[in-house]
This record gives C-alpha cells, sequence and structure tokens, in this order.
C-alpha cells in the first residue's frame, strides 16, 4: 500500500514539475538525462563490473542518425543550410514523424553496433576494456569530424523545434522522462530474474561464472546492447534540445557525458537499483548550482566534488546508507549476535 501511495505521489510530481517551474524546463529535462545516463552506465560498471567509457559513442551515434534522418526526410543537403535557421522549416507532424523516426532507427542501429563491437571488445578484461573503451570514444570523435555528410568538425544543426507545438523544454522534458523510465524499467526487469543473478556472477569471479556454464559473453553483449538502445534514443532527442551537434564537445563528449556517467552512478551507490537515480539527481542540482553561484569557479569546485565522491563515498550514497542503517532496506541484524561481538570487542582491548 505505501509503494502504490509513493508511486501515485511520485508520478503526480513528475507530470506537475514543468507547469510549476517552467522556467527550468529545460534543466529538468536535463536531469532525466543524467538519470538515463547513470541507468545505462551501471547496468555494465555496477551490476556487472565492466567500467566503460565507450557508452557515450551510442550516444553520438544515435545523435547524428536522428538528425540526418530529420534532414533527409524533407531537405536536400545544400537546400538545409539555407532553411535550417527558419522557424516554420517544418511543420509540427513533419518534426514529430523526423524526431521519432530517427530516435526508433538509431535505437535498432545502434544494438546491431554494440553487438558486433562487442564481438571484440568484450573479450577484453578489467583496465585493458575501460582503456579500449576510452579510445572507442576518442575515435569516433575523430571520424565524426571527418566526415562532410554529418557537417564534419563545423557539425550539423538540427531542425528547429515548431513553437506551435508545444514549448519546447516542456516536450524535451517528456521525451527523456519516458526514456528514463523505461531504461529504470527495464532494468529491474532484467535484474529480477536470470539475467541479473548471471551479470553478478560475471562481477564476483568471471571464470568461476563461465566453469558453472554461463555463457559470459552472451550476457555482456545483452547487457551493452540494452544501454545502447536507451542512449541512442536519448541522444536523437538530446541533439534536437541542443540545436546542434558537435563531434567532439557534444556527440561524443567523453571528458564531460562519458565522466558523468560514471561519476553519477557512483556516488547514489552503483550496483544497486536507485543508487543511480539518487546520484544523478545530487550530482546535477550541485553542478546548476555550481553554474550558477559559482561562475568562473565551477570547474574547480566540480573537481572537488569529484574527489570528495571517491574519498568519502567509495560505495555510493546507497552503500553508506545500507552500511549504518540496515533496516531499512529489510536486513535484519541479530541484536544477540552484536552484543556478543561488542563483548569479544572490549574483552580483546
Amino acid at each position: 500500500m505505501r509503494n502504490t501511495i509513493l508511486l501515485v505521489l511520485g508520478t503526480i510530481i513528475a507530470f506537475a514539475v514543468p507547469f510549476m517551474f517552467p522556467a527550468y524546463q529545460n534543466q529538468f529535462a536535463m536531469l532525466w538525462l543524467m538519470i538515463l545516463f547513470a541507468l545505462t552506465w551501471d547496468l555494465m560498471g555496477g551490476q556487472m563490473g565492466y567500467n566503460s567509457f565507450g557508452n557515450v559513442v551510442f550516444f553520438g551515434v544515435g545523435m547524428y542518425i536522428t538528425a540526418v534522418i530529420q534532414r533527409d526526410l524533407y531537405f536536400d543537403i545544400e537546400e538545409y543550410a539555407h532553411v535550417a535557421g527558419r522557424i516554420d522549416a517544418l511543420t509540427p507532424d513533419q518534426y514529430l514523424t523526423g524526431i521519432f523516426l530517427g530516435m526508433g532507427v538509431s535505437g535498432i542501429v545502434t544494438v546491431l553496433v554494440a553487438i558486433i563491437l562487442g564481438a571484440g571488445i568484450l573479450g577484453l578484461r578489467g583496465h585493458y576494456f575501460a582503456i579500449c573503451t576510452l579510445g572507442l570514444t576518442i575515435a569516433a570523435g575523430e571520424i565524426a569530424s571527418g566526415i562532410d555528410y554529418i557537417g564534419a568538425g563545423s557539425g550539423i544543426v538540427t531542425p528547429v523545434f515548431p513553437t506551435e507545438l508545444m514549448a519546447k523544454g516542456m516536450f524535451f522534458y517528456f521525451v527523456f522522462m519516458v526514456l528514463a523510465v523505461g531504461t529504470f524499467l527495464t532494468n529491474k526487469w532484467m535484474l529480477a530474474g536470470r539475467f541479473g543473478l548471471a551479470v553478478n556472477a560475471i562481477r564476483d569471479d568471471e571464470d568461476k561464472a563461465e566453469a558453472m556454464g554461463i555463457r559470459t559473453k552472451r550476457y555482456k553483449t545483452m547487457a551493452w546492447a540494452t544501454s545502447a538502445f536507451f542512449l541512442s534514443m536519448a541522444g536523437g532527442a538530446a541533439g534536437n534540445l541542443f540545436g546542434f551537434i558537435d563531434p567532439i564537445n557534444v556527440a561524443f563528449a567523453g571528458a564531460t557525458f562519458g565522466v558523468w556517467m560514471v561519476l553519477m552512478a557512483i556516488l547514489g551507490g552503483k550496483g544497486t537499483i536507485w543508487g543511480p537515480v539518487i546520484g544523478a539527481a545530487i550530482f546535477h542540482i550541485t553542478q546548476e548550482l555550481f553554474w550558477t553561484y559559482l561562475f568562473g569557479w565551477q570547474r574547480v569546485a566540480l573537481g572537488a566534488m569529484i574527489v570528495g565522491i571517491v574519498v568519502f563515498f567509495p560505495q555510493g550514497i546507497m552503500g553508506f546508507l545500507r552500511q549504518h542503517w540496515p533496516h531499512l532496506f529489510g536486513h535484519k541484524v541479530d541484536e544477540q549476535t552484536t552484543v556478543e561481538q561488542g563483548a569479544t570487542k572490549e574483552s580483546e582491548a
């Protein structure tokens, strides 16, 4: 009963936020995007123990695929350079058709890309895997910078949002909310079954998991493909929210988005269901406050925050809470055992 009430209350608040705070619709839309970042990274980095710095590649690929489909559906490449800045360049129906078709295609394409890349990369482990995925992000940005069809190093402008549809911030708020909630429910469903047991076994000891007959590479590929699916669709929407796609600083922004998704999951508590959500919310709100009140020093403050996360919350907020208040999470503590342990420590002293 309590969970149902909380769910209904949370749903009402989520739908009411863009109407209650119209001036901050873009910021709240970005909050949902940050939650999606943390959830998709945690599926591999937290639940399975594979620390990837290459997930942002799927985000960038989805961003470009969606933008190209939107452009090529209604314009010639040369014509687009002249009309992209016009407010009436696309009707609401054309805009919705282009963006949702692009997001759907990008989801399918990036799943195939994840399967192909996973065939080679997911055979690596530990630091080798992390370094390889980091190199993948850098390579993707450089390759995109050399392809004229997608704007090369000059980037590409996305179609102007039709103002008669609704407020731009509100539209993307609901798009990112649906994607983030869908990611959360998918993760929860997958981790509640055989898949969850398999990926946790891989995290604890992959060699033993293989010896027990678990096809580890298949499960690793499934996790990466799932992350790719949601990240690519989010990338397609994000490109339209930003209005401009730069290959290095926006699409394949490993130094920002790629690092942030790791930090948010760690801050909240990687390997937990709610940890990435909590970590993303705290990180995004804190970052916005830094940009508002510490302008000029915001990167210094953000760096200090990163150090604080690693030093003071190595297990994340959820890990900290579970360690100090286990009863809040359904863990029963044997009082007699606790007393005996205390007596033993006193005698040893």
